[in-house]
């Protein structure tokens, strides 16, 4: 009996996960054409969900990801190219849309500025040491007299 109940849970379980991991593309976006739909579901998991922003417009339930999925069918019946078709959509909706965005010099900025944040914090951090680390200098013999002079006259004013 316990085998039984173990069996059922185990069945619950994976049915539970493989239905969250299951494509969001309904029957009624499926293109006709086999070749297309691959196009398509490539395209798909390459661009983002803009409102879950964590998963592909193909994994996403989102209102906004069906209609991506749509327009992205469309552009394709129509004739483009996956790069027009993926060149659209930037357009549309900005660099963002990529789940693997393009190199450009803001992508260049984005992931080199931990190394010069890092490079500058060890210049800092160098160039501190070094002057720490000079000694200071001693008073010579005549300013030291100089120094107390000073001083003492300055006792007697009070």
């Amino acid at each position: 009996m316990t085998s039984r109940i173990a069996i059922l849970v185990a069945a619950l379980a994976m049915l539970a996960l493989s239905a969250a991991t299951a494509p969001a593309v309904t029957p009624d976006e499926i293109l006709d054409d086999p070749v297309l739909e691959e196009r398509a579901r490539e395209i798909s998991l390459g661009l983002r969900c803009l409102v879950c922003q964590n998963q592909s417009i193909d994994d996403s339930d989102a209102e906004l990801a069906k209609d991506l999925r749509l327009l992205v069918r469309q552009r394709l019946t129509e004739g483009d190219s996956d790069s027009e078709v993926v060149d659209y959509i930037v357009s549309r909706y900005g660099q963002f849309v990529l789940l693997r965005p393009r190199f450009s010099a803001q992508t260049l900025l984005l992931w080199g500025m931990p190394l010069i944040v890092l490079i500058v914090g060890a210049a800092y951090l160098w160039i501190g040491r070094r002057n720490q680390r000079e000694a200071p200098t001693l008073l010579s013999a005549e300013e030291n007299a100089e120094l107390e002079k000073v001083l003492q006259s300055r006792d007697h004013d009070r």
